[in-house]
């Protein structure tokens, strides 16, 4: 896609979002449809920041409500896009409606539909074979951005029907006759199963929809599959129903938390991009680091980290950030394929940066039981080793290119920035303040979008005395275009939480995740025990071993779904299967949550499937795959981070003592600076193939936690840096 001559910095922020993140590909709409749509999304944005303040309904009307709205605005906000190559589009889909046909007929062949008058049973069918042919790709690639087809007001209809159902027959249901399924409820249901997952493949893509069909097949047709995979089966209603109308399918803690938390701090970050917030941090930015060697590469580095922290996409905070950093980094001397890793590999910190992190971190909070706020502090050194790790190979990669940081005369001045800027930060002390004090995350959300709207106006009220500052002042007609904004970023995160819950319910009906895990455990064992073999010193346990191999099967299973799956659904998948495994091996259950987390988020920057890296690569005018590649080298010292707080849960404050937590701190320091000099290839002199051996070997030894090794293996990693950082001779 070229951009036009005439293009703003904007207008190429908007273009590489649309190209490279289909949560945020938004149809640009005209007229009345643009009328709807705008209510519609004003309501729903609203509602949540009324709730918020004021208090919520009861658990299942107030997920309703949400994903009423947000599924039937996914048909509405997003066009279908042609995601696959070749005749895989009309694959899929066939088989996507095939997989909606045998609901159906599984539905109405079970004696559960024996009372159902045969009018009802013909119109049942009439609307599956509608959604089923409808879900065909046959014309809708030229998906008017500017209209809606009819096909999706229809779907959009669809696939608000559902939730309203529960809502206007809520005692019913609920009440009157809890645990028994009309065949009404089941037919909603078959539908609200066909909803979520096109709604899904409409803003996601066909991987997750896939893989929670391929679920729900597991569940229905268990008693035929071979050996352990085996189990009893269920009924389509049974499954149905589970799905529907449980609090472990569609409206579980995933739509619950989304619903409840994770709405309300992405329209607190909308609101707070508005006022000017990311200029700030990117100034900020500049003053902590634009004077060191290779300056714009580590402003890129720590910008990225604190704007991270109200964006909560990767790819948003790729661009947004990097069309300012990029263009600057490649003027200082980095190749544009270097400064579009730099600007991925940075961004996806974000999500794991407190005090507000991406959503899986909220669901994280609710699944442990554990208060944000303590989740807050507990991300505090994972946060800082990532951003550690990235800071050091930019400094690595600078230095081998002999690079200045940035002119005095394009630093701003720190006093400067803080007097035309303090009022900004108002609203982000007190949510941050509120949420340490153990308020809720939704009060603490409320506020900080009111203070931040309100603060907003704090030039203009000081008049003369204000026009030093800077900001914009969130105007009644930019409150509307925020809650609209606030609204459509969140519907893709909604869609796909409602259909993770495909697996979860699944998961919880079968017991699949302990299939899983025994599954881990077995092959685990076998490696570690051939390992074990040649540990002619007995410096590591059995036990240590199977761990490790454990998390790296887990490591590769993260990497393999992020590539087509959101950081989100990464975590919550992954985390509810794997979590059992780990357990059994004695991995506290919040190091092994975190492990799963910190390397879905890497997963966008792993190649093949690199969304953020390709983005950076749309404004670096590099190669996309190379960029990923690279993106993906800057990562390797990181990569070792998660390892270290699974072993040294002390990193974590789990069970926190000063002296285990130094050791393991100095251990995953020495190992990120080992691993990242290993894989920059250069730490003043270039390294070897025999030092790079030794970096990596020596740094995955730290990860363990031993303070034999770590004192050992940390005294070699630093004698062979010393080596190589050596002076020059005269």
């Amino acid at each position: 896609m070229n951009t036009p001559a005439n293009a703003t910095p904007q207008d190429e922020v908007d273009r590489l979002i649309e190209q490279f993140d289909p949560e945020s590909n938004f149809r640009r709409l005209v007229g009345v449809s643009a009328g709807i749509v705008g209510v519609l999304a004003v309501g729903l944005s609203g509602w949540h920041y009324y709730t918020a303040g004021f208090g919520l309904h009861n658990e299942i009307a107030h997920r309703a409500i949400h994903l009423s709205v947000v599924l039937g605005l996914c048909f509405l906000v997003f066009p279908r896009q042609k995601r696959l190559p070749g005749p895989w589009e009309w694959i899929t889909s066939l088989g996507m409606a095939a997989f909606y046909l045998l609901l159906g007929w599984g539905l109405m062949r079970h004696p559960v539909a024996g009372d159902v008058p045969l009018a009802a049973q013909l119109a049942f069918a009439g609307v599956m074979l509608s959604i089923a042919a409808l879900s065909l790709p046959f014309k809708a690639y030229d998906g008017s951005h500017r209209h809606i087809p009819w096909r999706d007001w229809v779907f959009a209809m669809a696939a608000s029907s559902f939730s309203l159902y529960l809502l206007v027959f809520f005692d019913g249901i609920f009440i009157q006759r809890p645990g028994q399924h009309t065949p009404l409820d089941l037919m909603f249901g078959v539908i609200a199963i066909a909803m979520v997952l096109e709604a899904a493949r409409r803003t996601m893509g066909i991987f997750l929809p896939l893989l929670a069909v391929a679920t729900v097949l597991y569940g229905i047709f268990g008693p035929y599959l071979p050996g352990d995979l085996a189990h009893r089966g269920y009924s389509v209603p049974r499954v149905v129903a589970h799905l529907y109308k449980g609090t472990e399918g569609i409206y579980g803690i995933p739509v619950g938390v989304v619903a409840t938390f994770v709405f309300h701090f992405v329209l607190f970050g909308i609101m707070a991009q508005l006022t000017g917030l990311g200029q700030l941090f990117v100034n900020l930015a500049t003053i902590a680091a634009g004077r060191f060697a290779g300056g714009p590469a580590k402003v890129s580095v720590v910008s990225s980290g604190l704007f991270g922290m109200i964006s909560g996409s990767a790819i948003a905070n790729t661009v947004t950030t990097g069309v300012m950093t990029i263009p600057l980094m490649k003027k200082v001397g980095f190749s544009p394929r270097f400064a579009g890793a730099v600007e991925a590999s940075a961004s996806c910190g974000g999500q794991v940066t407190p005090p507000i992190m991406g959503a899986a971190a909220f669901i994280m909070a609710e699944t442990l039981g554990v208060p944000y706020n303590e989740l807050i502090i507990i991300a505090i050194v994972p946060a800082a080793l990532h951003y550690i790790a990235i800071l050091w190979m930019v400094h690595l990669e600078a230095k081998r290119l002999k690079l200045a940081g940035m002119d005095p005369s394009e630093i701003p001045t720190l006093g400067l920035v803080l007097k035309s800027s303090w009022h900004l930060f108002i609203p982000l002390v007190v949510m941050v303040t509120l949420l340490l004090m153990q308020y809720t995350p939704f009060l603490a959300a409320f506020w900080g979008i009111t203070l931040t709207v309100a603060c907003s106006w704090i030039p203009k009220l000081l008049g003369p005395w204000g026009r030093h500052m800077t900001g914009l002042a969130v105007t009644p007609r930019a409150l509307i275009q925020g809650f609209e904004m606030g609204t459509k970023s969140a519907l893709g995160i909604g869609a796909a939480c409602a259909c993770v819950g495909f697996v979860l319910g699944i998961t919880t009906l079968t017991g699949m995740g302990f299939k899983f895990s025994a599954f881990v455990l077995d092959l685990s064992g076998e490696a570690a025990r051939w390992v074990d073999a040649f540990d002619v010193m007995g410096w590591f346990e059995l036990k240590q071993i199977t761990i490790l191999f454990g998390l790296l099967f887990t490591a590769v299973a993260c990497i393999i779904m992020g590539s087509g799956v959101p950081t989100t659904p990464t975590y919550i998948i992954l985390a509810s299967i794997v979590a059992p495994a780990l357990a059994q091996l004695g991995v506290p259950q919040l190091a092994t949550h975190f492990f799963v987390f910190y390397y879905g988020v890497l997963a966008d920057v792993t190649p093949p499937v690199a969304l953020a890296a390709f983005a950076a690569a749309g404004i670096a005018r590099s190669e996309p795959m190379r960029t990923g590649m690279t993106a993906f080298r800057l990562s390797m010292g990181k990569a070792l981070v998660p390892f270290a707080f699974v072993y040294a849960p002390v990193l974590l404050f789990v069970k926190f003592e000063p002296v285990g937590f130094a050791i393991a701190l100095a251990g995953a320091l020495i190992a990120i600076l080992g691993l990242g000099a290993a894989y920059t290839g250069h730490c003043r002199r270039p390294i070897g193939w025999p030092a790079f051996i030794a970096l990596n070997v020596l740094s995955l030894s730290l990860v363990f936690g031993e303070p034999t090794v770590t004192i050992v293996a940390g005294s070699a990693v630093i004698a062979i840096l010393a080596w190589h950082m050596r002076p020059e001779s005269p």
